[in-house]
């Protein structure tokens, strides 16, 4: 019979890295503070140890079958697009995100389109009761009997409900919540994550069941718990946007079975979050007319081109050093990008505070956004209001020169499809654009050639 100890241990709330000791930097992944104490069980077992099966047998990858899976089209288009192409049977995914951000009534719009399609589903919640659960439901739609609803908190009594249930996908909401009885430790510990999570994962691949795990976010925007949870599940998705505003973004940071750089797009109203499937139109819904520091530009998220409103406001500062904000996109690149307009144009902007801003909220990473990040300091700094038609995108270099960026011809057909009317464009991407008819191409190679341009169309309008 096992014999039980119980010990002692330090873990990581970064990697996992688990010791006996305690330690001030984690030996593991450097990272400092993150010693975190909980209390374990050692089972000691002595004899022939239980359910090992000797009959494991490797194969070669010729009889290793290639046929796709089958998955499962929620018919929720925006997710489906995330996940690649529907839900693949057996995978484990981790929906994270800010409280009321929306990550349960996705998840809840999810069982209700794929009850409607005859698929057995079951939610298990560990923090709402039966009657909340449904109040929050019947905003949703009528449920179907193939949707099955479970209140539990003990991860074995849950496995044993998805046993019995026969469902096909699995929410647990949330993975904070859920315990085992073989840990003496905590809800939402590393230790209890850890095991549950890995129990899940277990299960989704011995009995091809497709789980989705709520996870609570920290407040630097982190699933909370372990580093390795992440590493664990198969996809990562993560809910984006202010859990004031209408709009919610949702973006894969993981993705073992289709592509990490699409986003799918909602907005939430009274019957849940419904999707927009034209965000270019969305997020220059409102854009201000005859406003200098203002000015449209182009970014690719995954395969697809979304049209963005870029602002900017520079004024003198009347203190010796002067303020750099920066609103949804990179901070340090809107200080490359002031630094080299003052160099290589020779604008005398460093006695200036800048503040720059994505309207509707979105981040952005990808450098196809500089010239209308230079474009917008420019027209704020100098007061020239922008043509409401043009359009701008492209990287810019710190020798003042605009690279060319991926998928040009698709942000130059969005522009046109929404009846923008000039586009200024690397000159690198004019050759794939050049077929494109009904809208003016404008190509720079500089900084400099971009701004003669500008006054060009403000002088003509």
């Amino acid at each position: 019979m096992a014999k039980i100890k119980n010990k002692t241990a330090f873990f990581c709330s970064e990697c996992g890295m688990d010791q006996s000791k305690w330690f001030g930097v984690c030996p593991a992944c450097g990272a400092a503070g993150t010693a975190t104490e909980q209390k374990i069980e050692i089972r000691n077992t002595s004899g022939k140890v239980q359910g090992i099966s000797l009959e494991v047998k490797p194969v070669t990858f010729d009889e290793i079958s290639t046929d796709e899976e089958n998955r499962l089209v929620t018919g929720i288009g925006e997710l489906d697009v995330v996940l690649g192409g529907g839900i693949v049977p057996g995978s484990l995914t981790l929906v994270g995100g800010d409280p009321g951000i929306g990550k349960s009534t996705l998840l809840l719009q999810v069982c209700k389109a794929l009850g409607d399609k005859n698929i057995e589903v079951l939610y298990i919640s560990g923090e709402e009761s039966l009657s909340q659960i449904k109040l929050r439901a019947q905003r949703i739609g009528t449920m179907t009997d193939h949707v099955m609803v479970l209140a539990e908190t003990c991860i074995e009594n849950a496995r044993e409900a998805i046993r019995r249930s026969n469902a096909k996908v699995v929410v647990i909401d949330s993975i904070q919540t859920m315990f085992s009885e073989t840990l003496d430790a905590t809800p939402g510990s590393v230790s209890q994550v850890k095991e549950v999570t890995n129990l899940l994962m277990r299960l989704a691949k011995e009995f091809s069941v497709s789980v989705f795990i709520v996870g609570h976010v920290t407040k630097e925007g982190t699933v909370a718990g372990p580093r390795m949870l992440e590493h664990m599940v198969d996809t990562v998705l993560y809910f984006e946007g202010d859990r004031h505003a209408s709009y919610r973004m949702l973006r894969g940071v993981k993705n073992r079975f289709g592509s990490t750089n699409e986003i799918g797009v909602f907005e939430m109203k009274n019957e849940g979050l419904v999707e927009v499937p034209n965000p270019s139109e969305f997020m220059l819904n409102g854009r201000p007319e005859d406003s200098s520091g203002s000015v449209v530009g182009c970014t690719m998220e995954g395969t697809r081109p979304i049209l963005i409103e870029i602002q900017a406001l520079v004024s003198k500062t009347n203190f010796g050093f002067p303020r750099r904000q920066s609103a949804g996109s990179d901070m340090n690149r809107l200080n490359l990008m002031m630094t080299v307009l003052e160099k290589r144009v020779g604008v005398q902007i460093g006695d200036c505070d800048a503040y720059v801003n994505i309207a509707g909220g979105m981040k952005i990473t990808e450098p196809g956004v500089d010239l209308g990040v230079i474009i917008a300091v420019m027209s704020s700094y100098s007061n020239k209001v922008i043509p409401g038609d043009v359009v701008a995108f492209g990287e810019v270099g710190l020798s003042g020169e605009v690279r060319a960026v991926s998928g040009a011809p698709f942000r130059v057909s969005e522009c046109k499809k929404l009846g923008f009317k000039k586009v200024i464009l690397p000159y690198g991407n004019m050759e794939a654009c050049r077929e494109t008819c009904g809208i003016e191409l404008l190509p720079v190679k500089s900084i400099a050639q971009a701004i003669n341009c500008l006054n060009v169309l403000q002088n003509k309008d």
